[in-house]
């Protein structure tokens, strides 16, 4: 069932979405300006609640069926399991880096850019190591009876940002983000625009 695949890659492009605003915001950090606090804390718990406890959730249960169904195939992708604790790991000294910017901890600037930088390659990182390996080796291997498990096993989890019904807590950060596409997407129409003689 390619349908669970296509799900998880359009999240794929949505978490992107979030790690574009947080270089924007470590690029206001960069200028010695202060950054959106909330829309920091947005990020974060977004990661928290959906990505956490139902993107990484399906996933997993994609690698202990392959585990099952092809070991071998399996063992060559690597450890996605301890990828998405190491992610929670990222996640939670993220927090408590903006945290203590937030409240002016004496925290160096280098440490803080070092921690948000860290957080977005990883991410970045293991997004392309799915969307590269897990999927492929996925496709080839589970049938439509693991597929239909999965779903049913993870129910109608919606997410809280990204499924028409925006949750109020992530608002501002839904707005930023539209306000973000909208700007790309201006910036793409004057490069295509032809040049006046």
């Amino acid at each position: 069932m390619t349908t669970l695949i296509d799900v998880l890659r359009e999240e794929h492009r949505n978490i992107e979405k979030l790690l574009y605003v947080l270089e924007q915001e470590l690029s206001v950090f960069d200028h010695r300006e202060r950054p959106d606090f909330d829309t920091l804390r947005a990020i974060i718990d977004y990661f928290e609640e959906y990505p956490a406890r139902c993107h990484h959730p399906k996933e997993d249960m994609m690698v202990d069926i392959l585990k099952a169904r092809d070991p071998a195939l399996a063992a060559s992708i690597g450890d996605m399991e301890s990828d998405h604790r190491e992610e929670a790991d990222r996640l939670l000294e993220l927090a408590r880096t903006i945290e203590s910017v937030r409240t002016g901890s004496d925290l160096s600037r280098d440490s803080v850019v070092e921690v948000v930088r860290d957080f977005i390659a990883h991410e970045r990182r293991h997004i392309a190591l799915e969307e590269g390996e897990l999927f492929p080796a996925a496709l080839r291997a589970l049938s439509p009876s693991d597929w239909a498990s999965i779903d049913a096993r993870m129910g109608d989890t919606r997410d809280p940002l990204f499924n028409g019904t925006i949750e109020q807590k992530f608002r501002s950060l839904a707005d930023k983000i539209l306000q973000w596409e909208r700007e790309n997407e201006d910036d793409r129409q004057h490069a295509l625009a032809p040049a006046k003689s």
